[in-house]
């Protein structure tokens, strides 16, 4: 049996699904360290929110694909998108009783975080769905090119989740005060009528024939892009199961790990340093965050969509060009003292972060042939999510010690990073070797 071809308009509503899960949560995420500065919740303890989240993540994702598999594409999105809304809507009840004093700001953020579990572990069933899905009804030809453009969905609400959440904190409805507690109960709203469209519109899958496989997505995060890899297990064979610590991908697993953590960790504590360094309060320093935060997403997205196509650079000089750039990136940003200057150094951190990404992702798949490709991609997978547990943890609790630590000790072990890949490269010109 052939599935049918996947239509314009079953497209576009996968398209909105992904936006909207990914602009959802890194709208909620730019307004995080406000959240926590108002509810007077420790730096620490804001962090915790966001790693418990992603440590959920990566445990559910594989979970949810496999059942993706055996019962249908459907309904993995529906129950995805359910638990989106249903997160995010208690999020935003439980901080609007902490504004309102209704309960203690401790009591409320501990709650807030029990909304967040909701989502780490339902939230991670649609992506891997809605991939799948895609691969499945379209050919061959067209594969990497859909898939290419549904990823991309990912980087625009990593731009967009940032840019309006700032816009929709609300002020007093009767008694109440809404406040801060507006983004998270509004994006609820899109999440639900998102569940309402996919229900009425999307063709039930049950009982049709599985041709490919859906694969784990990375935690959509503020701190990066996706890398694609995704995209490769969904789609690759896989009948060679590769180790992490198969010497062929071993140095790139470690060096996607050290990278990884690189970058969550200074984009988890941007935006305190925001409200500390230009002394603003918490609701003063959502759009100046929201600034810093488009500008690094799209620094990013410009790599990877423009300078990278051009460049054409073999995965070592592409991580040894993002390594320099991120690595000098992250060091300004940590003695920044302006807005200009934070949102600047930000920016060419991500750069840099924009071209380590695909370097360590293009460089573990070459290591590796045709079939081990599903496997790499699995283990890329598995090393970006990793990073997004401890990452933020670390940041924070770095910047609460001294505020520009987690960016010195990012730019050190990035600079260290491109010294070893710098005379690995030196000592073994191919591209494909291990690092």
């Amino acid at each position: 049996m052939t599935l049918p071809k996947i239509t314009d308009r079953d497209f576009a509503l996968m398209f909105l699904v992904m936006l909207t899960i990914a602009a959802g949560n890194t709208g909620l995420q730019s307004i995080l360290p406000a959240l926590g500065r108002s509810l007077k919740v420790a730096d620490s303890g804001v962090a915790a929110a966001f790693s418990v989240s992603a440590l959920l993540w990566v445990i559910a994702a594989p979970y949810w694909a496999k059942r993706s598999d055996q019962h249908g594409r459907r309904a993995m999105i529906l129950l995805g998108m359910v638990g989106f809304a249903v997160s995010l809507g208690l999020c935003g009840l439980f901080l609007m009783a902490g504004i309102n004093g209704w309960i203690s700001g401790t009591l409320a953020f501990l709650l807030f975080i029990g909304g967040r579990l909701i989502y780490g572990t339902f939230g991670a069933a649609a992506p891997p769905a809605v991939q799948a899905l895609i691969a499945g009804r379209t050919t061959r030809e067209e594969r990497t090119k859909a898939l290419t453009l549904l990823g991309s969905a990912f980087g625009l609400g990593t731009i967009l989740g940032p840019a309006i959440a700032p816009y929709l904190i609300l002020g007093w409805i009767g008694s109440v005060h809404i406040g801060l507690a507006g983004p998270a109960l509004i994006f609820s709203v899109f999440g639900a009528a998102m569940v309402v469209t996919v229900y009425r519109m999307l063709p039930d899958d049950r009982g049709q024939p599985i041709e490919h496989a859906a694969a784990p997505n990375a935690y959509p995060s503020i701190a990066g892009q996706s890398s694609g890899a995704s995209i490769t297990a969904a789609t690759a064979p896989s009948s060679e199961q590769v180790k992490f610590t198969d010497p062929r991908i071993r140095g790139w697993m470690i060096a996607g790990l050290v990278m990884g953590h690189a970058q969550t960790m200074t984009g988890q504590a941007i935006g305190f340093l925001v409200i500390d360094r230009l002394g603003l309060s918490p609701i003063d320093a959502l759009q100046p965050t929201g600034l810093v935060l488009i500008m690094g997403a799209g620094a990013a997205l410009l790599a990877q969509w423009g300078i990278i196509p051009i460049l054409n650079l073999d995965p070592r000089r592409l991580m040894l060009v993002g390594l320099a750039i991120a690595a000098v990136g992250t060091v300004m940003t940590g003695i920044a003292t302006s807005l200009y200057g934070i949102a600047l150094s930000f920016a060419l951190a991500s750069l840099g972060f924009g071209f380590t990404r695909p370097g360590f992702t293009s460089g573990a798949s070459l290591a590796v042939g045709a079939e081990g490709q599903g496997s790499v991609a699995g283990k890329v997978t598995s090393i970006n999510g990793a990073a997004y547990v401890l990452g933020p943890s670390i940041g924070v609790g770095l910047y609460e010690v001294f505020k520009p630590l987690p960016y010195v000790v990012a730019g050190f072990a990035l600079a260290l990073l491109f010294i070893v890949a710098w005379r690995q490269l030196k000592n073994s010109p191919d591209p494909g070797a291990e690092i």
